[in-house]
């Protein structure tokens, strides 16, 4: 038997008014994700203990069937681990995202959305005038990048620190929302450090004189080193291969022993080649028991607090992967499907949060359980609910 796994990140919402109480997903046209539901159970799970914060590391390690409370030891391993980087005895990863800072507040998480090579020139510059501070910056795609520091240099280890994620305080003051905790000086320094440099205008100067958002900062978070964690074969008795274009899940795919896809045209944003998405997953089903794919756009689209893109995101996945997916399964009944967000990201509020995330699943064995469509509705009376959300891919694969 073959397993599907979609992950729509952050696809999850709250009524808004313009929707006349609705959510993207209750207006968005998907019939194809419906299907899902009306051909089997719906329910809810959460993603995200109470103890940890609501990102989509921790949500999408419960989805893969993992406690984080047990496994979770940040973001930054993971996505240093994606890139290929060798994490030295005492060494700390974090997350390095390229930012938009303006009178003190964060004005975007992204920079603009900066293009991967325009990223490289600015961390290659990093690298040049910061290296002496005992740290080492690594390019990764788009704003999203890695800054490895020793527990000798930054006088600490991940588990004394408190680092906000950039996306959660866009609009926001830096201020009082810089990390904090033991070591949290030296990060300080070296975000202030880097502000510096990246307003010399002879570094980037078209950058800086034309782009609305410049690449102006670093902002440091995600601290952690890589946990020893079963595989997934070793735990699920299946090869499995996970599909993503951000480096946190491939991190995360890679620490699990998983087959990791690159697709061509993938980007993590509106733009992602959805299509292609769908294609490559189905040709690793050839030699995987399990493909999970996950795509990132629904939850950019919530960040950047842009309804329109949100609702789009939902029918393109719908359209161009759940629609290839159901109908190269027609007529064999040999498989399963599980449709599933890992967290919200309401556009109202433009950041995660650790609400329950409703979940549809189709396939052999299961029964239909009488909900018609897909969306949070499915919270409401569910069949089926995971209080602990690690416990639903044994449920997928098993029951």
């Amino acid at each position: 038997m073959k397993y599907i796994v979609v992950v729509g990140d952050g696809m999850a919402d709250y009524g808004l008014p313009e929707l006349e109480g609705k959510t993207p997903l209750c207006v968005a046209r998907k019939p194809n994700i419906d299907l899902i539901a009306e051909n089997g159970v719906c329910g809810y799970l959460k993603t995200v203990p109470a103890r940890l914060e609501p990102g989509s590391d921790i949500a999408n390690m419960s989805i893969l069937g993992y406690n984080p409370l047990k496994y979770y030891s940040g973001r930054g391993p993971f996505e240093a681990l994606s890139r290929g980087i060798e994490l030295r005895k005492g060494e700390i990863a974090f997350r390095c995202n390229l930012v938009t800072v303006d009178e003190g507040l964060m004005v975007d998480y992204s920079a603009g959305h900066i293009k991967t090579e325009e990223a490289r020139s600015v961390i290659k510059r990093l690298n040049e005038k910061m290296s002496s501070e005992g740290v080492r910056f690594y390019p990764g795609v788009s704003y999203r990048h890695i800054m490895i520091i020793s527990e000798e240099t930054l006088g600490s280890d991940a588990a004394k620190l408190k680092c906000i994620p950039p996306h959660d305080i866009s609009g926001k003051p830096i201020l009082p929302n810089l990390p904090s905790g033991k070591g949290s000086k030296v990060l300080t320094k070296l975000m202030q450090k880097s502000a510096e440099i990246l307003h010399d205008t002879d570094i980037n100067s078209v950058r800086l004189d034309l782009r609305e958002n410049p690449a102006n900062m670093i902002w440091l978070w995600g601290a952690g080193k890589l946990p020893e964690i079963p595989s997934f074969k070793k735990k699920f008795g299946l090869d499995a291969a996970i599909i993503s274009a951000v480096d946190l899940l491939k991190g995360i795919g890679k620490a699990l022993g998983m087959d990791v896809i690159d697709v061509p045209g993938a980007t993590g944003y509106y733009d992602t080649d959805y299509a292609a998405k769908a294609e490559y997953a189905l040709n690793a089903l050839s030699g995987n028991d399990l493909v999970f794919i996950h795509i990132e756009a629904p939850d950019e689209a919530g960040h950047n607090g842009d309804l329109r893109e949100k609702i789009k995101a939902i029918e393109n996945i719908d359209e161009k992967i759940v629609k290839r997916i159901m109908g190269y399964f027609s007529g064999n009944s040999d498989y399963r499907i599980l449709f599933l967000c890992d967290h919200a990201t309401p556009v109202s509020l433009k950041t995660h949060t650790r609400d329950p995330v409703p979940f549809c699943m189709s396939g052999r064995g299961i029964k239909k359980d009488g909900f018609a469509s897909y969306d949070e509705q499915c919270c409401k009376s569910p069949t089926l609910k995971f209080e602990a959300g690690y416990r639903l891919m044994d449920y997928f694969i098993k029951h």
